[in-house]
């Protein structure tokens, strides 16, 4: 039996009192559409591992809102974004900030691409393609991954993206090992607390003077 929308919008709410965001009631309604659209497709498309929308509200989109007080500039790029995780619930809470979104999985870009269609965001590109490939003109001021690869290679693969003073969000669940982050400069680790969860999740913020410096 499927969980009314009524008490799918009152956990999220709470959640995000927890957080604490102040999110928009209009807002919250299409976060609950989009992990709709992802259980409807995950039904063919096997997009992610979690099936019920109660978990989903945890693990997909607390997880990802998590680092929202944390973005910083106007463009936002996320890296092996899969189901459109981080990138599609930071781009229903943050309308005036332009996001990326960015795979080489052209099943989940189709996916993504469909839910932008359908969630009526303007504020999202979504691109097919490896990170090490694709290229901007300008940067993006914030480039988030979450469980993409480890820090040294995630700043060898993305460092060509990140515009001048921009930083890096590297999502983590698993302990992080300090000794590795004592050799990259400017790495600060963020602990977050996501409600109904009961996991560690951490975020690594790496900022750079200027670009050459994560080379």
């Amino acid at each position: 039996m499927s969980q009314p929308k009524e008490d799918l919008n009152q956990r999220l709410s709470l959640g995000l009192s927890a957080l604490p965001l102040d999110v928009s009631s209009s807002h919250i309604e299409r976060l609950i559409d989009f992990i709709k659209l992802i259980a409807k497709w995950n039904k063919t498309y096997n997009l992610t591992a979690v099936r019920e929308l109660d978990a989903m509200i945890s693990l997909h989109l607390l997880d990802s809102l998590a680092i929202m007080p944390h973005l910083h500039g106007k463009t936002i790029l996320d890296v092996g974004t899969g189901a459109g995780l981080p990138g599609i619930p930071l781009a229903i809470c943050c309308p005036e900030r332009q996001f990326c979104l960015l795979d080489s999985n052209a099943k989940k870009t189709r996916f993504v691409q469909q839910a932008v269609l359908e969630l009526k965001l303007n504020n999202v590109t979504v691109i097919q393609q490896r990170v090490e490939q694709y290229h901007s003109a300008s940067g993006f001021d914030t480039i988030v991954t979450r469980a993409f690869a480890e820090l040294s290679e995630i700043i060898k693969l993305t460092q060509h993206l990140l515009a001048p003073k921009g930083i890096m969000l590297a999502m983590k669940s698993q302990h992080l090992d300090q000794e590795n982050l004592d050799t990259l400069a400017q790495a600060t680790v963020i602990p977050l607390t996501i409600p109904g969860l009961d996991a560690e999740r951490n975020v690594v913020r790496l900022q750079f003077s200027n670009v050459a410096e994560v080379s």
